[in-house]
């Protein structure tokens, strides 16, 4: 009896130290020291929020900068991320390739595409592009806002992030930002 109730006991206090005590001291000590990061780095225009810097959006109106093609549910969906498992020999990789290949070609942008221009990424929620991807859409959004190629040429280098530390991942744009710089550059004309 001695042993069972030894036995009990460290079980009941490792599940409070490890199950309540410990989760809710790193919680705080997320909330205190990185409070943007633990509640989802969220972007706030006024009192409204529009997004968050992790997580791609769709946006598909000409006169914004697109993300990667995704395959999370019908684009940027959160509760069906994953890469789309299709083979280099798949038909269907094929023709979303020739596709947005051809949608790229009509954008105006030139051959070879940045890589991410034709491709999702492994979660299907990646928030960023290339630079290269994000200047090949310059002359869609300048055509569609009535702006110069140069003003927008300046706007994506201006939001062009260099490799975490110096050293990991590649430069990169976060779309979501740049749409938003874009919306306080100049408002875009009314649709047709």
């Amino acid at each position: 009896m001695k042993t069972w109730r030894a036995a009990l006991v460290a079980v009941l206090g490792l599940m409070v130290v490890t199950g309540v005590a410990y989760p809710l001291l790193v919680t705080g000590l997320c909330q205190l020291l990185f409070s943007g990061a633990a509640n989802g780095s969220l972007v706030s225009r006024g009192d409204k929020v529009v997004g968050s810097r992790l997580i791609g959006q769709l946006f598909e109106d000409g006169r914004y900068f697109h993300g990667r093609p995704s395959s999370a549910g019908s684009g940027y969906d959160p509760l069906a991320s994953s890469p789309s498992n299709l083979g280099p020999l798949s038909q269907k990789l094929q023709q979303g390739f020739a596709s947005e290949g051809a949608a790229a070609l009509a954008e105006g942008q030139s051959v070879p595409f940045p890589s991410d221009r034709l491709t999702g990424s492994g979660s299907g929620l990646d928030p960023d592009v290339s630079p290269a991807n994000a200047h090949g859409q310059v002359k869609r959004v300048a055509r569609a806002r009535g702006l110069t190629d140069s003003d927008l040429d300046a706007l994506v280098d201006a939001h062009v992030e260099g490799r975490t530390f110096g050293l990991f991942g590649e430069a990169r744009v976060n779309v979501l930002e740049l749409n938003l710089a874009l919306d306080e550059l100049r408002p875009s004309p009314a649709k047709p």
